[in-house]
């Protein structure tokens, strides 16, 4: 017979536990440990309570952050899930102090101190420039669209709603007639008269929760130039129907302003929006005032989005406030000639035919700042050029001509890749460089979308919108892949910018302990 180790279910032994030992240096916990303990101001809570002489003593903010930011950096966003783990956990209750704090109060702590969680986002972030995190050269935006705690069912407009409320009552009416029939027939088939009654209770309910909300709510209207009615949601109206790649949702767009240097996300906000062109202006401008706030210096710093943000409002505002933006349009990658050569090589695509263009080494027109309106010209050397003249071709076609300064070009060290016969012809006649640029008035004017398709398309461009992607979309990965965030578990824009900022937050710490100083 096999000999085990003998074990005995009902013995006692008692184990001494140190739960700041718990706490090692290295790991995210002690990370949040030292952070709110050493660095973060939790007095912003204080406000909030007001059992200063009589009333219950609360749990300090201290503990309940801590144990909230841990659970949301393991992907527990269940308050219930949170207190059994302060049961249960070692960690939870290292950081816990061996309290175990009620769910409700877990909940509450959730959904009730946005304000104040944006205000630690804040002093977090200033953690990240104190520690040199912050390189504020170039930012990338972009958002998540993600489930909110509503199903899009219960979405519509406001006619939509009143044709399935009346269509609701008529179901009710039917029910109630089948349930009349019953009892004229005395029928003793109890199920189907319990089931016509539950069938009316449901409905009953469903039919006084659209009527409440269309006499309480007025029609939600979009954000475009012509205004027009959207669908609205009887159970978070602040939330709206999106598409994404898996399907139409009901949710909010998570959007985050990242840092290049070390991937800081240094603004996150939560629009009930499906279309990304709205947000642009009110998150610079949030990083902006965020900025000046906190007295953290930007000199001129590169902004880069994706296409979902490009229309002309957002180009016009980009322009007029001079900020450095890259934003292509939907037409960028056709118009750039490396993306046509790999549709060619392409097995399941068509090769183009026709003549190939020659290339020439000397510097493209693209390569030169042309705004087309205010008809200025820079050139890659960062000189100012001179409007030669403006004429037209035999279709109708204006042409603008720009002339470089001969003094100016003379001297350049870009002269022998920018002029064709930099040391004979150009300079016996006395010109600089010439560029022209065509703008079809017969078209359209000239617009702010066609000075950022400028900008976008030259080799500079480019290279600074190749950046976006690798900066942004690693951020992204880590919170919806490694933290499990696919949906929104709360309701209310409000709210669900906390809960998005909760998270951030915790993409930040993360990069304090792995980039950082003071958390090893």
């Amino acid at each position: 017979m096999p000999k085990f180790i003998p074990y005995d279910p009902s013995q006692s032994k008692m184990v001494v536990v140190n739960y700041a030992d718990q706490l090692q240096p290295g790991t995210f916990e002690h990370a949040i440990h030292f952070l709110i303990e050493q660095k973060l101001d939790l007095s912003i809570f204080h406000p909030s309570f007001n059992n200063d002489e009589m009333g219950r003593p609360a749990y300090d903010p201290a503990i309940l952050l801590k144990i909230i930011l841990f659970a949301y950096s393991k992907g527990i966003t269940s308050s219930r899930e949170i207190q059994w783990s302060c049961e249960t956990n070692i960690i939870f209750k290292a950081l816990s102090c061996d309290t175990v704090p009620h769910f409700t109060t877990i909940a509450n702590f959730v959904s009730g101190y946005s304000d104040e969680i944006e205000m630690l986002f804040e002093q977090v972030l200033l953690v990240c420039d104190e520690q040199g995190l912050l390189g504020k050269e170039l930012f990338a935006l972009d958002g998540c669209k993600m489930s909110s705690n509503a199903a899009k069912e219960w979405s519509g407009t406001h006619k939509e709603l009143e044709q399935k409320r009346d269509k609701i009552q008529r179901q009710i009416q039917h029910h109630i007639t089948e349930h009349k029939q019953l009892d004229k027939n005395e029928s003793r088939d109890d199920e189907r008269r319990q089931r016509s009654e539950q069938a009316i209770e449901t409905l009953t309910k469903a039919h006084e929760k659209i009527d409440t909300f269309l006499k309480q709510a007025s029609p939600r209207m979009g954000q475009g130039r012509i205004k027009k009615e959207v669908k609205s949601n009887i159970t978070d109206n602040e939330s709206a129907k999106m598409t994404t790649s898996k399907g139409t949702i009901q949710g909010y767009n998570g959007i985050a302003t990242v840092d290049k240097k070390h991937q800081i996300i240094v603004d996150a906000q939560a629009f009930g929006e499906g279309q990304e062109h709205h947000t642009l202006q009110p998150v610079l401008n949030s990083v902006r005032e965020r900025f000046h706030r906190l007295d953290i210096k930007l000199d001129d710093p590169i902004v880069t989005a994706d296409t979902g943000y490009a229309n002309e409002a957002n180009m016009k505002y980009l322009h007029e406030n001079h900020i450095n933006g890259y934003i292509p349009d939907n037409k960028f990658r056709q118009r750039d000639p490396k993306f046509a050569e790999q549709q060619t090589n392409h097995p399941q695509r068509k090769p183009i035919t026709g003549k190939k263009k020659t290339t020439s080494n000397v510097i493209a027109a693209s390569e030169f700042n042309f705004d087309p309106v205010n008809k200025t010209c820079v050139c890659p050397a960062g000189e100012a050029m001179w409007l030669l003249r403006e004429g037209k071709d035999k279709h109708g076609h204006d042409y603008v001509f720009f002339e470089g300064r001969l003094t100016k070009c003379r001297t350049c060290n870009l002269k022998h890749r920018c002029m064709r016969n930099p040391d004979s012809a150009n300079h016996r006649k006395g010109h600089g460089r010439q560029v022209s640029f065509l703008i079809k008035h017969n078209q359209r004017a000239p617009n702010y979308t066609d000075w950022m398709k400028h900008r976008v398309d030259s080799d500079k461009g480019k290279l600074i919108y190749s950046h976006r992607m690798s900066v942004v979309e690693p951020v992204f990965g880590n919170i919806g892949t490694n933290k499990r965030l696919n949906r929104f578990s709360l309701r209310g824009k409000r709210k669900v910018q906390g809960q998005w900022q909760l998270y951030c937050l915790i993409h930040n710490i993360e990069k304090l302990k792995n980039v950082g100083q003071w958390a090893t």
